[in-house]
């Protein structure tokens, strides 16, 4: 499932944040992240509120020498590393120099670290080909980064977005490393990622807006570079080296092989045949091992979750140009592939894609023969919890210190078994801390509610958080769905209504409402009109009173309902014009009267029209346009929540937490592939109350300081 758009959100509560950015957004530069100073009242830490996985892990990165330093890379929701003593993913990219201005870069395309120094990593961050990738650098593990600006895009959010690793080290000589772009080749740094040359011995090739357009605006380009050194430090350059192309830019590029070698340290490449069956193949992974030989992954889909026929071969490299057949499957794809030791005694792990649950029957093959023979070690296997370990198996990896520990990723998180040896192996999630859900609206109760607050996201729906130290139960359905929106009832916030869409059906948009705080759910006998059609997340719900519900779905005039869903009467808004994007009104029901409802026309785009509010006092049956807006000539945006209500109101002290104050940062996502891509967006927040949040995910949430007599009132909505 995927987005068609995305979305850039600036997310601003007043008494919580200073404002964050880092680094430098001008072209061509590089930069650090600069102190920020906590504004007076601000909480001094963090802690995320719990969910446990919820979006897609596309690469696990080992350090080769060092116990239990792990990292993992996700597609839109930057990169985490593993405590072994806490046995948590401590995330790596949520803090400063990752702020809302930095969003285009949360989604990590690669990660390579220095295999002779463990402090070292590196990380490419880049959500689509629309503008040039960051190469961060850190010599604390993450902990704090400095970042260069690259002279090729990335593509964290696209098609084939776990192939990998594109970014490679010179083992013996890791101040030289390599990137396997999308659109420009093959690139070489020699000053440890400072400066960038393009590998014109490869191929000089950088693919046009039209060629581009061509390939649905998705290249995969050079997949990956193996350099041929079981060695580590030493400064010698490592001479041999292979590169795994894809057709979209071999065909470009007048290459004609999908894989090229190199025995001059990149200056010139002679193309590899490859076997006849996999000609225009991808190749999602190829590890080498510790002997020499190259196992090398073909499949005829790059993912996520790419289909099959796919082939596992056994090439000689160095050893001989030759190529064994060690596993195909004509169901599920190939993906990842990963080795422990050398010789006849090789352990393989083969993660096989786009197979769900036990039929049929393969998801992660296991041989300990160097592939003469396999076994299936997860599929029908115990597993705690016991669904959604299949499907985008995209990367598996062994410990490289624990033969018996293997894991790999999927589109929920990543799972784990330390008994790979055995004949039952028992899988568990690895999701401690590591949250990746995407929050698309967020609504917090007036104080006293049962529940902290509501939130629809992306692929999981909407929950209703009661505890931030656990995974929330209470929503309107398990299955798989986006919540696009939900409120509740200010004067009884135990009526929840929400909308979303059924993605485990097909059936589009539908909508749903509690009366006792989420315990229960029923759907709305109808909907309004537009709203099973129209998905997009543009889309948003207010509630003003129990039962009394306005609805703007998605690219329609809003509509209302006073009968709790049992019939839907359209509101007197104008239609909006279609700019060829998805668009809504965006609502906000006031807290402190009922009747009084506000809907915003942001104009849909930059070239649309001016933005306009309108305002209703009848609880949002029939609006009336501002004039004010109208004088105010509100520049058209997309994607741009407005600010009411932005002056120091006063604020009754037992209206402010007494607990805790919730928060999340904004998150930027752009389009994905238009077929087998998760969705990814941007948050959104609504007015809050007892509560204060801002809207991003993974959720954090921190004890407030005492709370003045009156603070600042900053609302806004999506």
């Amino acid at each position: 499932m995927n987005h068609n758009y995305k979305l850039i959100i600036p997310v601003v509560l007043a008494g919580i944040l200073a404002g964050c950015s880092g680094g430098s957004s001008t072209p061509g530069a590089s930069g650090t992240a600069p102190v920020l100073a906590a504004a007076t009242g601000s909480a001094t830490s963090w802690t995320s509120a719990k969910w446990g996985g919820g979006g897609y892990v596309t690469g696990l990165i080992y350090h080769p020498t060092s116990a239990n330093v792990l990292y993992a890379r996700t597609d839109v929701g930057g990169a985490y590393r593993w405590n072994a003593t806490t046995s948590t993913w401590t995330p790596i990219s949520d803090g400063l120099g990752f702020g809302a201005i930095d969003g285009g870069y949360h989604g990590i395309e690669s990660i390579a670290v220095d295999p002779t120094n463990d402090q070292l990593v590196y990380m490419v961050g880049g959500l689509d080909l629309s503008s040039n990738a960051r190469l961060y650098i850190s010599s604390d593990r993450g902990n704090s980064w400095t970042w260069v600006a690259l002279p090729f895009p990335a593509a964290a959010n696209n098609s084939g977005r776990a192939i990998g690793e594109r970014l490679k080290l010179d083992p013996t000589n890791p101040s030289t490393m390599f990137y396997a772009s999308r659109t420009a080749g093959l690139w070489k740094s020699v000053d440890s990622g400072h400066t960038w040359s393009q590998v014109t011995g490869l191929s000089s090739t950088v693919l046009t807006s039209t060629q581009l357009q061509n390939m649905g605006g998705s290249a995969v380009g050079v997949e990956q570079i193996m350099l041929d050194n079981s060695n580590v430090g030493g400064g010698q350059t490592t001479w041999i080296m292979y590169a795994a192309i894809v057709p979209d830019y071999a065909q470009a590029a007048g290459l004609t092989s999908t894989m090229y070698k190199s025995v001059d340290g990149g200056s010139s490449w002679t193309p590899v045949t490859v076997p006849a069956a996999v000609s225009g193949f991808y190749v999602p992974h190829m590890v080498r091992s510790a002997d020499g030989y190259y196992y090398v992954v073909f499949n005829q889909n790059a993912g996520p979750g790419g289909g099959g026929p796919g082939y596992l071969y056994k090439y000689g490299g160095n050893n001989g140009d030759t190529w064994t057949l060690l596993s195909s499957s004509s169901v599920g794809g190939y993906a990842g592939v990963s080795v422990y030791g050398s010789g006849s005694t090789t352990r393989i792990a083969l993660g096989v894609a786009n197979t769900w649950g036990s039929d049929p029957g393969q998801t992660v093959q296991l041989s300990d023969n160097g592939g003469s023979t396999w076994r299936e070690i997860e599929a029908s296997m115990p597993h705690s919890p016991t669904s959604d370990y299949a499907g985008w198996n995209d990367d598996i990896e062994i410990d490289p210190n624990n033969r018996d520990h293997i894991l790999h990723v999927t589109g929920g998180g990543i799972w784990e078994t330390t008994t790979a040896s055995s004949s039952t192996p028992s899988w568990s999630t690895k999701v401690n801390n590591l949250e990746e859900t995407v929050t698309l609206s967020l609504v917090t109760p007036p104080a006293g509610a049962s529940y902290k607050f509501i939130d629809s996201a992306g692929d999981i729906g909407t929950w209703v958080q009661t505890n931030l130290a656990t995974k929330p139960t209470k929503g309107p359905t398990t299955n798989w769905s986006n919540g696009n929106a939900a409120d509740m009832a200010w004067s009884d916030p135990t009526y929840i209504a929400g909308a979303g869409v059924a993605s485990w059906s097909g059936a589009g948009g539908f909508g749903f409402w509690s009366g006792d705080s989420g315990n229960t759910w029923t759907n709305f006998a109808t909907l309004p009109t537009g709203a099973q059609a129209n998905t997009s997340n543009e889309g948003n719900i207010v509630v003003t009173s129990r039962n009394n519900v306005v609805w703007a779905p998605a690219n329609s005039v809003p509509s209302y309902t006073t009968n709790n869903g049992a019939s839907w009467v359209q509101t007197n808004l104008p239609a909006l014009a279609s700019l060829g994007v998805n668009r809504g009104y965006r609502l906000a029901a006031d807290r402190r009267n009922a009747n009084k409802v506000y809907a915003y026309d942001s104009g849909g785009a930059w070239w649309g029209s001016a933005g306009k509010v309108y305002v209703s006092t009848d609880a949002g049956h029939t609006f009336t346009l501002s004039q004010g807006s109208v004088n105010a000539n509100l520049p058209p945006i997309r994607g741009e929540r407005p600010r009411w209500w932005s002056t120091p109101m006063p604020r009754a002290t037992s209206g402010w937490p007494t607990a805790t104050t919730c928060t999340t940062r904004s998150i930027r996502a752009r389009p994905g592939p238009s077929s087998t891509s998760s969705p990814r967006s941007g948050a959104t927040a609504r007015p809050g109350s007892g509560r204060t949040c801002r809207a991003r995910a993974p959720w954090r949430w921190a004890r407030p300081s005492p709370a003045p007599s009156t603070r600042p009132r900053s609302t806004w909505w999506a």
